[in-house]
């Protein structure tokens, strides 16, 4: 597992895979199920534009209205957590890695959601966990 300081609430998975091959993965699965790729931004190729480096990593933000919507209904603060966020990212002695936030518990303790709402969140760490076992 990599060195590098995390909060909590941020859950790292292992991918076995390359860079590019996790990539697509993670976006296959949640096109898969029907979740919307609202973004993907390549921080690397970003830096690189600035003059700067950084290793391999890629924030993409998805999710499904269906499900944020009620959320932003009970708390518009908590649509600063929405949409969800993955990064994916390589340092050169680490296996590639996936960092997402559980947006469940998140959501329940940080904004005070009830968990009625946020449950369909755990689908989305059981898809990832599955795709990277």
């Amino acid at each position: 597992m990599p060195a590098f300081t995390a909060p909590p609430a941020v859950v790292t998975l292992q991918s076995r895979f390359d860079f590019d091959r996790t990539v697509a993965l993670v976006t296959e699965t949640l096109t898969s199920r029907g979740m919307t790729i609202f973004a993907d931004i390549d921080q690397a190729a970003a830096a690189a534009k600035s003059g700067t480096t950084l290793r391999p990593t890629r924030l993409i933000l998805f999710g499904n209205p269906k499900g944020g919507t009620p959320v932003m209904q009970a708390n518009p603060h908590a649509a600063l957590e929405l949409p969800l966020k993955i990064v994916i990212w390589q340092d050169a002695q680490e296996p590639v890695c996936v960092d997402y936030l559980d947006p469940g518990a998140l959501l329940a303790d940080g904004y005070g959601i009830d968990p009625s709402l946020t449950g369909g969140f755990r689908q989305v760490a059981q898809l990832l966990a599955q795709t990277f076992q």
